[in-house]
């Protein structure tokens, strides 16, 4: 259903290098770019996470309870994105562990700009 996300960026080239950083992790690379937009994804045919500076030219902010959550395989892979968001200067905001019932296994964690993101996988 979702095909991207896009979060605002007053960093653009800061942003980029810890978005190319992060998302190796998981075996995105870049796969759409231009001087205001660079697009992440592990395939064409799969969602992608963007930044982007805002087309009004004014500056980006954060939406509060905005949140962009990257699905991944394994419990290992929430614990990798988490540790290496923290490792590029990101910031914690709940560390890797199980959340609730059902298997659900998550880490969160904003990025340069303060957007907020979190690394989950279903059974561990």
């Amino acid at each position: 259903m979702i095909g991207y996300v896009t979060l605002g960026t007053n960093q653009y080239d800061s942003a980029a290098a810890f978005y190319d950083a992060l998302l190796a992790e998981i075996g995105a690379k870049r796969f759409m770019e231009s001087d205001r937009f660079i697009a992440w994804a592990v395939s064409p045919t799969q969602p992608s996470l963007g930044i982007i500076k805002p087309f009004d030219g004014k500056p980006a902010t954060v939406g509060n309870g905005v949140m962009v959550s990257l699905v991944v395989d394994s419990s290992a892979k929430v614990n990798a994105l988490h540790k290496k968001a923290l490792e590029l200067g990101g910031t914690d905001e709940g560390a890797p562990g199980p959340r609730g019932e059902g298997g659900f296994y998550a880490a969160y964690f904003r990025d340069l700009d303060g957007n907020k993101l979190n690394a989950f996988c279903m059974g561990g």
